[in-house]
């Protein structure tokens, strides 16, 4: 049995090794240059003795994971170099598992790399493990005993169990953090980002179904992505710098501190138009884009005279909802299902003026989700008198995500009907309002359904 053992040590030093000589080729080393002495000296001692212990672990930091673990096995440097490798992405085929691994395997190599590496160095952590077959869990349990990560600056973690505690420990030991992705990961329930971390300036969480509270406190944080989390109750915001702010999916008490910096807004919510209008110009009079995906909207948006100043870039996406307040008036949005609201094709007074008030900043609207309701068009031909510094407008009669975006596809995407019969009444509508008071120095675009989608509408309403 023994001498089994030294055979295969023996052969994974070989391939070691062989491995080793081909990466110093593809890099430039004296072996590409024809010097087989260098080559064979590498063989019987390795790491090569003409340069320095530095230099050879700088060129073993360079190598790619699985290189530098095969590398490891060549002498006791490259063991040590190992211990420190600034790059560890851990995923079937960086640690060498065929597609028939199970996921318990993936987990007890994980788990020796981590055990036998010191902390020291790391600047990117990343662990991918979706693609190992069999694998229904991973567990990322951080301790003290891991050390500090001081060179830790990116870290994603996807669908890991991992409890709040465990990761707040895990940031508390990666002080040169800078950037922070958690998705899918179901056991954290309060998720309190410490001051610490003075260097994050990105955080984005994503489809934590158990968060409930949500804190940060890094001081430098910039850009701030929250979605899907629909049992996030308190969302807050403690640091004066944040210059991007997304939120979808989460009905959270939001709490965004101070934001005179905010240059870039993104919201989906119900009555997302009137907290819009009613409160972002005073307390975010910077903004220069501004993103609006809305539910229903159950009170009008109020007429004031506060306005975005520096506004460049709106877009405004409706929701299709069967919940709508009949009476309530889209002068600025419109609901394109359950229309109640009167089309612009019936028989009554002419469209609505209001006062002339100059835009002098905003480049480019889109509206998702036009239809022909009067309040729409209203609004629509308001941007296009007012908006002096307008450069481009795009209506899409539908919602970009269901578009048929394939033609060579024999199926389309599932649209509601009440949406396919609405979008021929639309174009209409662009037709005869709007495409005529276009400045020529405004791109219009108009974006509607496929060519079988748009013949199913008109079925419909010939039906």
């Amino acid at each position: 049995m023994p001498a089994k053992r030294n055979q295969k040590q023996r052969r994974r030093q070989i391939r070691a090794q062989n491995e080793l000589i081909r990466w110093c080729k593809r890099k430039g080393s004296p072996c590409q240059h024809g010097d087989s002495r260098a080559v064979k000296t590498m063989r019987r001692s390795t790491p090569y003795p003409c340069l320095p212990e530095d230099i050879w672990h700088h060129i073993h930091s360079q190598m790619p994971m699985r290189d530098a673990a095969r590398a490891a096995c060549l002498s006791r440097t490259f063991l040590q170099s190992w211990r420190s490798h600034p790059n560890l992405i851990l995923n079937k085929d960086t640690i060498g598992l065929n597609a028939s691994a199970c996921g318990g395997n993936f987990s007890r190599k994980v788990d020796h790399i981590m055990r036998n590496h010191s902390g020291i160095g790391v600047k990117i952590f990343r662990l991918e493990y979706l693609g190992v077959v069999g694998l229904d869990w991973c567990a990322l349990r951080p301790t003290a005993e891991l050390g500090p990560l001081q060179s830790l600056t990116s870290l994603r973690l996807r669908s890991v169990s991992i409890r709040g505690e465990e990761l707040q420990c895990l940031l508390s030991n990666s002080p040169a953090l800078e950037q922070l992705r958690i998705s899918s990961c179901t056991e954290i329930v309060c998720l309190k980002i410490p001051c610490s971390l003075q260097k994050l300036s990105n955080l984005t969480v994503i489809g934590c179904d158990s968060l409930k509270v949500l804190e940060n406190k890094a001081p430098n944080l910039s850009s701030f992505f929250v979605s899907g989390c629909s049992n996030l109750r308190i969302l807050e915001n403690k640091t004066p710098n944040l210059s991007s702010f997304f939120c979808r999916g989460v009905g959270a008490k939001l709490s965004l501190g101070e934001t005179l910096k905010m240059k870039k807004l993104g919201m989906g919510r119900a009555n997302a138009v009137h907290y819009a209008r009613a409160e972002l110009p005073s307390i975010m009079p910077n903004l220069e884009t501004l993103n609006i995906r809305s539910g229903p909207e159950a009170v009008n948006t109020p007429v004031l005279p506060t306005k975005f100043l520096y506004l460049k870039h709106l877009s405004i996406s409706l929701i299709a909802v069967s919940t709508l307040s009949p009476s309530y008036d889209y002068f600025s949005l419109v609901q394109q299902r359950s229309m109640e609201h009167e089309s612009v094709f019936a028989k009554s007074s002419g469209l609505r003026q209001i006062p002339e008030n100059r835009h002098d900043s905003l480049k480019t609207v889109k509206i998702s989700g036009f239809c022909s309701a009067k309040s729409l068009v209203e609004l629509t031909c308001y941007i296009l008198k007012n908006v002096v510094s307008l450069e481009s407008l795009t209506l899409d009669t539908i919602h970009g995500d269901c578009r048929c975006y394939l033609k060579t596809s024999p199926f389309c995407n599932h649209i509601e009907e009440d949406i396919l019969m609405e979008a021929p009444r639309a174009l209409s509508a662009i037709r005869r309002y709007i495409e005529k008071i276009v400045p020529t120095t405004v791109k219009l675009t108009v974006l509607e359904p496929c060519s079988r989608c748009h013949a199913k509408g008109l079925q419909r309403i010939s039906c």
